[in-house]
Parts: C-alpha cells; structure tokens; sequence
C-alpha cells in the first residue's frame, strides 16, 4: 500500500517536546533570587518614596533661589565653557587614539589568547576605576587646572571605547575577511580592506557617544580642581550664589544638547 502524501507522517505525530523540570526549576530559582537582590536593595538603600513625596516644597524652595539666573558671570561662564568642551574634546581624542589598539589586542578573532585575554582584563580594571578618583590622582600628580582634567577623561575613555572596539573587531563578517583574503592579500591589506571598512563606523559612533558622556563628566572634574565648569559652580555653591549657580547650569544644559545634535548629524552621516 503507498503511502498518502496529504496523511502526517510518524515523525509528525511525535508528541511535542515538554520544557525539562530542571529547565524550570532553575528558571525559578532564578526569579525568586531577581525579587530577594531587588528587595534588599529597596532594604539597604532606605528607598522611601514618601519621603520623597514630603521633601518636595524643599526642594522648590532650593529651585526657587535659582530664579532668575544671574547672567553677570557670562564672561566666566564663556571661558569655562570653553575649557570644559578642552577637556572632553582632547581627553576622548587621545583615549580613542589609544583605545583602538588596544581594542584590536583584546578582540579574540584577531589574536592569540595570550594578547587578547591580558588585554580585555586590563580594560576592565581600567574602566573600574572611578573618574573622580582619577582626576584626584592626576590633580596631586600635575597640580591643578585643566591638564590633569584631560588625563583623567582620556585614561577612564581607555577603558570603555577599548572594550567598544574590541567587540566591533570581534563582530566583523568572516566571509567578508576571507573573500579579501582569497584575493592573495597580505596581513596588513586583510585589516585594511576587510576589517577596517566594517568597524569604523562603528567605532567613530562609539567615540561621539562617549564624547557626549565625556562633556558631561568633565562638568563635575572641578569638584576637585581638575578644571571646567564645575570648579565656578562649586564656588558659587559654597558662596550661596545660587543664581549664578542657575546660569551655569542653564550653559550646561545647552552645551550637552548642542553636542547630542552635533553628534547625532555626524553619526547620521557616518552610519
């Protein structure tokens, strides 16, 4: 007798298979340790909502000493401006010229364990490395100002674009590589033509990515004397100029969006 082609097969009438009981069980486990982190970070942070509720005529009092802004200060709020787009233009400049290698070493489709694995852990410790820390730890080194403000962005930049570059060197298309490769190219031209034109874009949108982060980190580097626009408000704060502490903030917020615009276009273009 023929088989009937419109009848299901044996293979089809299999009974599907059931998700196993370990398979759940550690799904649940899982969960019930999700919910016990979060409630003893609710327990140990002191997370009170109500509070929050009851502190917010203090904190329209402290808004309301900010109005209006006293823009007598435009000159200083001009040359911090300035110095503080310095620091994070010159600081996430030498930390991706640094980073990009660095980056290649650590990806581990590009070279031997040996380079890569030493290489990745070594980013890591740099990007454990609070940002303030540094720039305390360049303030004692070089004295005070701006220059140890532009180390301090470009070594903590190290870290994070280094680890950006590696994972664009890692996610590059292997057929791309070997059809480059299949031409006869050597070493130097397979990373020139067949690596290069994938990761840059990548690479360059990361750089203004955390050139975005970088202006904003550097607005707080004058907390301890690293140069910028943070060094006036912290003035201001502790002369209880909050007016002009209101125009600093208010530059601040125009800076930061000005730069995401700039950005934005240029990843655009770019991408």
């Amino acid at each position: 007798m023929e088989n009937n082609p419109n009848l299901p097969t044996e293979s089809a009438l299999e009974p599907i298979p059931r998700p196993r009981v370990t398979a759940w069980l550690l799904k649940a486990v899982a969960t019930l340790v999700g919910v016990a982190v979060l409630v003893l970070s609710w327990q140990g942070t002191e997370f009170r909502p109500l509070l929050l509720a009851e502190s917010l005529p203090r904190i329209a009092e402290f808004l309301g000493r900010m109005v209006p802004p006293d823009w007598s200060v435009w000159k200083v709020v001009a040359r911090a401006s300035l110095e503080t787009l310095e620091i994070a233009l010159l600081g996430t400049l030498i930390g991706l010229v640094i980073s990009f290698p660095l980056g290649f070493l650590a990806a581990s489709n590009l070279t031997p364990w040996w380079a890569h694995h030493p290489t990745k852990v070594m980013l890591g410790l740099i990007r454990s490395v609070p940002l303030i820390l540094l720039a305390l730890l360049f303030v004692v080194a070089v004295g005070l100002g701006p220059f140890p403000g532009v180390l301090a962005i470009a070594f903590h930049s190290v870290g994070m674009l280094g680890k950006f570059c590696a994972e664009a060197f890692e996610n590059t298309e292997p057929r791309i590589v070997e059809a480059v490769e299949g031409t006869g190219a050597s070493r130097t031209q397979i990373l020139r033509f067949g690596v290069l034109p994938q990761v840059l874009p990548q690479i360059v949108s990361f750089a203004l990515y955390r050139l975005e982060l970088n202006i904003r980190d550097a607005t707080i580097l004058g907390l301890v004397g690293a140069g910028g626009i943070g060094y006036y408000i912290t003035l201001y704060i502790r002369g209880f100029q909050y007016e002009k502490v209101a125009a600093l903030c208010l530059v601040i917020f125009a800076m930061v969006l000005a730069v995401d615009l700039v950005a934005f276009l240029v990843r655009k273009r770019v991408g």
